[in-house]
This record gives C-alpha cells, structure tokens and sequence, in this order.
C-alpha cells in the first residue's frame, strides 16, 4: 500500500466531488471513507487508475450518505421537538429497517454497526468512536456485514437485544450534540415498547427520558456546554422525569435487571436531587457496581470512578482511575476534574488542556480549554 499516493491523491479528488456538487464537509468524509476503503482493497486488487477507483468509491459513499441523511431529516420533520408521551401506534417502516438489519446471520455487533450506517444515517466514524475501534477496523466490519447479507432473503427479522442496542447508540448520537437523532430514537423505542413485552425496552426508554428532560439545560444561550452540576435544574422537563421514573419503576418491579434498567436508575437518582450537592452518590456507586457486574465495560468504569470520587473522596475517585486505561475517551478530562477536586490545580490545567486537544467535538473542546483557563488564572 503506496500511503504517499494515497496522500498526493486526496486534495484533486476532494476537489473533483466539490466540483460535482458535493458540500466541502461532505466530501471530505466521502473521500476519507474511500480512503479506508483503498487501505483495505488494494493491497490485494491494487487498480489501474487509482484516481479514476478513488473518485468513483468516493463518489458513491457521498450519493449514500446524502440518501440516508435525506431519509434521516424526512424522519425527522415527522417529529415535534419534543417526544409525545405515552404508548406509540403500531411498528412503522423505520423501526421495521432496524429488525430486518439486525438479520440472524450477522454477529450482533455487525448487525448494530451495518443498522447505524445503513439506517440510522450515522458516519463510518461515529460508528466508530461508539465502539472504541479505529475506523479502518469499523469499516471493514460494515463491509464484512454487507457481503454477509448480500443475495439474503431479509423476512427473518433479528432479535430484540440487537435493535435495543441500535436504538441507544443513535440516541448517544443525538444526546452528544453530533447529529440530532435523540427525538427519533424516542420515538422508535416507543414503538418498540408497545411492540414487545421487554423490561430492558422499558429501561431504555426510561434512561433516553430522564437523560432528554435535561436537553434544555444542558447548554448556554451562546451555545456551550453546561456541565451537569451546574445546570438550572428548574428548566429540566418535569413531565419527562415524571414519565421515566415511572416506567423505570415499573422495569424494576419485574426483578429482571438488566444494563440499560442500571443506567436508566443512575439517570433517576441525579433527577431526583433537588441540587447537585443532595445527589445520592453513595447509591449511585452501587448502581455502577451492578453495571460493571453486567457489561464489564470500561465506559461505565471511567463512569464509575467519578461517581466513587464524589462519593468517597477524589483520592478514592483517582485510584479508581488509575486502573483503567488512559486511552479511553474523556479518561483525561476524568483526570483533570479529580485533580481539581484533589486540590492540585497546575496538574488539572494541563489535564483539562490536554483533554481539550483530544475532544471529540468542538463544543466539548471549547468546555475543556475553558475550565483550564480559569484554573491557570486562579494559580
């Protein structure tokens, strides 16, 4: 693989698609797309003309991305801001795409990323960062997901557990601010829960509600980031809180528990503090517990460590930490905030900046360069 060529080839081709009437961002994501395509192929098919392969590979992952984001935004216009309460009407055609991706010939984990890429309108790259992997190796997996499926007859639809997972990673999506997807994702899991008699769809929907009743207090009139202990809690949605506590309690009664049920509880005890400082955080320790028993996953670990460190102590919160890796995501802004708490605030300037370069949007970014210029001012 000839990566310099590869190199010398991207700025003719960014400009022949921009040409063709591609938005600049989105020929840039088509190219990069085509690229990790390239890397996996040609080693094995290295072709003629690799400019004329790039363009048309480029080319074609723009004409698809700008379907599914066409079909995304008319899902969309459907929707009010904000999700109706109650039970939904029957299974629409969306949420039927979702059961028939999640085919029984894929591994669960090709069948959650082929879902996101071919129907939630999510980007090789979101996709990624979701699932802690590199974009090469999310790539490839989608590629292996499609030739699975191909010439397959899709009227065997996937399991329950597959299409719950597709629906929090696009509501993810949406809460971060990347793309709005959250409203949608509601919706498709309430239609999921009329649909199925299932504890962990009514702990899913309770965790998107509670995490959702707090979307207008999450960010300042200019744009940035709240973090949540500050948040005027008297803009959060009681009516939303009030809805998913009850479903979650009504989850919990059937003594089946399950990870999205742990969370959706982790949700329910910060909506249910009347300010930041009453937060029961010696129960929201145990519910991290029972998290990790579940899923084991170092997300919910870094999570973990926080939530020990307000609990116990940041001492407590940094030991924590510093068993897990320090290549996760946000395990550096983690960092910088038990330093803070710690009292070692040269330590958490250069952790906050440190994370602010790693920041996986710019929101995020700005937040993280924030909070370390207030503490190189204070020093």
């Amino acid at each position: 693989m000839n990566e310099a060529l590869l190199r010398g080839l991207t700025p003719s081709v960014l400009t022949i698609l921009v040409r063709r009437g591609a938005d600049f961002a989105a020929a840039e994501d088509a190219v990069q797309d085509a690229l990790v395509e390239a890397v996996r192929v040609w080693p094995a098919d290295p072709p003629r003309d690799p400019k004329g392969w790039l363009v048309t590979v480029a080319w074609r992952k723009f004409l698809d991305a700008t379907r599914a984001d066409t079909a995304r935004r008319r899902r969309e216009d459907r929707l009010d801001e904000e999700p109706a309460p109650g039970p939904a009407p029957a299974l629409d055609d969306t949420l039927h795409l979702y059961f028939l991706c999640a085919h029984p010939s894929l591994t669960p984990a090709s069948a959650v990323a082929l879902t996101l890429r071919a129907v939630g309108g999510l980007t090789t790259r979101q996709i990624a960062q979701a699932y802690l992997v590199p974009e090469a190796t999310m790539a490839q997996r989608i590629s292996r997901a499609k030739r699975t499926v191909t010439g397959v007859r899709f009227d065997q639809p996937g399991d329950v557990a597959t299409v719950i997972r597709v629906l929090y990673l696009v509501f993810n999506e949406g809460y971060s601010g990347d793309v709005d997807l959250a409203a949608e994702a509601i919706r498709l899991t309430r239609h999921l829960a009329g649909m199925v008699d299932h504890p962990e769809v009514a702990g899913l929907l309770a965790l998107m509600l509670l995490h959702h009743a707090r979307r207008d207090a999450r960010t300042a009139p200019d744009g940035s980031l709240v973090p949540l202990a500050e948040q005027d809690r008297g803009r959060w949605d009681t009516g939303l809180i009030a809805e998913g506590v009850g479903i979650l309690q009504a989850a919990l009664a059937r003594d089946r528990l399950g990870e999205f049920q742990a969370q959706a509880a982790v949700a329910a005890l910060h909506a249910d503090a009347p300010t930041a400082e009453e937060t029961d955080w010696v129960q929201i320790v145990e519910w991290y517990d029972e998290l990790v028993r579940l899923t084991d996953s170092p997300v919910v670990r870094l999570n973990r460590a926080v939530a020990v460190g307000e609990a116990d102590g940041p001492r407590a919160g940094l030991a924590a930490l510093a068993v897990l890796d320090d290549s996760l995501p946000r395990h550096t802004a983690v960092a910088a905030y038990l330093r803070e708490r710690d009292g070692d605030l040269a330590m958490a300037a250069r952790l906050y900046a440190e994370a602010a370069r790693k920041a996986p949007n710019l929101a995020e970014r700005d937040h993280l360069t924030r909070q370390a210029a207030r503490l190189n001012t204070r020093r």
